[in-house]
């Protein structure tokens, strides 16, 4: 018997030609595993790069607030490149993604929403669909310096929201998210500025949407903390703030305004101000005569020493940052010389301050009625 193994015996060609398919057989096997394999891995590859963003979409909630217009006749990709535009979402591709799963998409409507930015398109989109109190209806705006009574008549004008609803709200100071240092008295901090009347506002949702953006604007210029460095309560500032936005309508004086009234403070000195005695008598003029001056109330700055015991007014942003930051100086008088321009003019001296209020008086008798009204 011949042994396998002996080299100068070849195997038959029908063995060779078995053996050869065989081989390919298994080539074909591992071409087909490694094929699958490779597809398998690229499937599972993709839904993990798709988890993990490759759509880009922002994880949310969101954050902050924008005011979104969407257009008559807008389609479904215009208002996706209108919240990409105004970051609302991360990309089109996402709204995309969201309008093809929600058949109610085709329902948002024209008008004017309230948003935020940086929200999963889902989410932003399911907005649109069911807007509730994001809806807007009208916008109102209060100008600065009203005092509470006059803000709550501005707003029942502004809102058509009936003016009993608004004095019905106000006497519930703790459902309006007043700050600790209001003591639930509003007066002063329903700040003045334009405002998007959602379609379920009311009156309370109204009057809490304006002391939030008062605590928005207080925390952006750092009025607590300045209030420290300077010496004064975050109340405190509040009044003189109040006192500078009822005195002079130029921001160049405010600071300046400011630090005269803490000037007087600091030595004793009664403040003298005849916004506060206008706000205690509810006068109709820029000043007063010695029988308004003689009035008992506690807001008259004539007869008693230190701040009213409340602000006058509603103050913007510019008289709240002055009262904040005063600018240094030893002034102890001011005087607005000409109601016309707003020119107001300081002084240090008792010398100075008559030198002023002469200017003043020369004004108003060549003005007549102007400094009455």
């Amino acid at each position: 018997m011949t042994s396998i193994l002996d080299p100068e015996v070849k195997p038959s060609r029908g063995r060779e030609i078995a053996h050869q398919s065989k081989g390919c057989l298994a080539v074909l096997l591992a071409a087909a595993v490694l094929l699958f394999g490779g597809f398998f891995v690229y499937n599972q590859s993709k839904g993990l790069l798709e988890g993990f963003g490759e759509i880009p979409d922002y994880a949310g909630p969101g954050t902050g607030s924008v005011t979104i217009t969407i257009p008559e006749g807008a389609t479904l990709n215009d208002i996706g490149d209108l919240l990409v535009a105004d970051d609302v979402i991360q990309s089109t591709d996402a709204w995309d993604r969201a309008v093809r799963t929600e058949e109610a998409a085709t329902t948002v409507q024209p008008g004017k929403y309230l948003m935020q930015q940086k929200m999963p398109a889902v989410d932003a989109l399911a907005l649109l669909i069911n807007p509730g109190s994001s809806r807007v209806r009208s916008e109102f705006t209060i100008q600065e310096g009203l005092r509470l009574s006059e803000q709550v008549s501005a707003l029942a004008k502004g809102t058509k929201i009936k003016k009993s609803a608004f004095e019905k709200a106000l006497d519930e100071p703790k459902k309006l998210g007043l700050p600790k240092y209001a003591k639930n008295k509003p007066e002063g901090f329903l700040f003045p500025d334009t405002y998007e009347l959602t379609d379920d506002a009311n009156a309370r949702s109204t009057l809490r949407q304006m002391v939030a953006q008062y605590k928005r604007v207080t925390d952006d210029i750092g009025l607590e903390d300045d209030a420290k460095k300077i010496g004064r309560t975050p109340y405190e500032v509040l009044i003189v703030a109040s006192i500078i936005e009822k005195e002079v309508n130029q921001d160049q004086y405010r600071a300046k305004v400011a630090q005269v009234l803490y000037n007087r403070l600091d030595e004793g000195m009664p403040l003298g101000l005849d916004s506060t005695v206008v706000y205690a008598e509810k006068l109709k003029t820029n000043t007063t005569t010695p029988e308004d001056r003689d009035s008992d109330s506690p807001y008259n700055t004539y007869k008693r020493q230190g701040l009213p015991p409340g602000p006058i007014s509603a103050p913007g942003r510019a008289a709240l940052d002055a009262a904040a930051n005063p600018e240094e100086g030893d002034w102890r008088y001011f005087v607005t010389v000409n109601f016309e321009t707003g020119e107001t003019k300081f002084a240090t001296t008792d010398d100075e301050f008559e030198e002023i209020r002469q200017e003043f008086q020369d004004y108003c008798r060549a003005n007549p009625g102007t400094c009455d009204s």
